[in-house]
Parts: structure tokens; sequence; C-alpha cells
């Protein structure tokens, strides 16, 4: 058996930190502190040159347990459906309403962030109710 690797997931975007912050309020994920000799990410920053400036940022789990969220920007934009998305687990254990409430108060905490409610898919009697999003730059995602 090969052994477990940890995976970082990286999103491609026109402004990461900005997208960065937003992962970080929905996740309850952190910003590491800066690289040694610098008081701050916009000091770090401001020591690239400048056609690096602003071109990457990360954000992790407080804990150490989830992935490294890792965004980087690139020229061009985005025009078609993720391939991959992330799921926000936040009904986990509930069903019916009860599912459906969580859901959509979490998908209100969201939409004030800068979120946008794509569809509700209500529960069909095999797959349980979940919210299709897009994160702040238009990237899929589910409340689960």
């Amino acid at each position: 058996m090969g052994s477990i690797r940890q995976v970082q997931i990286t999103f491609d975007c026109a402004e990461p930190e900005r997208v960065a912050r937003f992962w970080c309020e929905v996740l309850g994920y952190v910003v590491p502190p800066p690289p040694e000799g610098f008081a701050s990410w916009a000091d770090f920053d401001s020591s690239l040159p400048a056609d690096r400036q602003g071109s990457a940022f990360a954000c992790g789990d407080p804990s150490g347990v989830g992935p490294r969220l890792f965004f980087q920007r690139v020229p061009e934009g985005k025009v078609v459906k993720n391939r991959v998305h992330l799921d926000v687990r936040v009904g986990t254990g509930l069903v019916g309403e009860e599912r459906l409430a969580a859901l959509q108060a979490e998908c209100a905490r969201l939409v004030a962030l800068g979120a946008v409610q794509e569809r509700v898919l209500v529960a069909d009697g095999f797959n349980e109710s979940c919210i299709v999003m897009q994160d702040v730059e238009g990237n899929e995602f589910c409340l689960d």
C-alpha cells in the first residue's frame, strides 16, 4: 500500500488575495505568517518584481488537517464550468427541511461575503438537498 500524501488545492484567478480571503471566511482557514524578515505579506509582496506583485496568495486549515489552498494569478478569465469543485459540507447528518434550512443559512452568510447562489437542488429521494454557488470570481462550489 502506498503512503498517504498531502494535497494542495490550487485556484487560477485574477485576484489571488481577494479570493483567498473569501475562502478563509468560508472555511475558517487562516493566512500563514509572512516569510521571515517581513512584518506583513504586503511588505513581502512589495519586495517582489512589479510583474510578480499580487500574483499569489495562500491559506490553510489552522488545525493542519485540511488541505492548503493556493491562489495564483492567471491572465485568462474563467470561461467554462469547473472540472473540479469544492463541496462545503455544512449539512452532514441532516435531512429534509432541517438540512435545507442549514444550507440556506450558510448560503445567506456566504452571499454577504460576495458569493452568488446559482441554484438549489432539492432532495429527490436519491440525493439530499444541496445549493450550487459561485465564489467571488465565479468558481462553482456546492453547499452540501
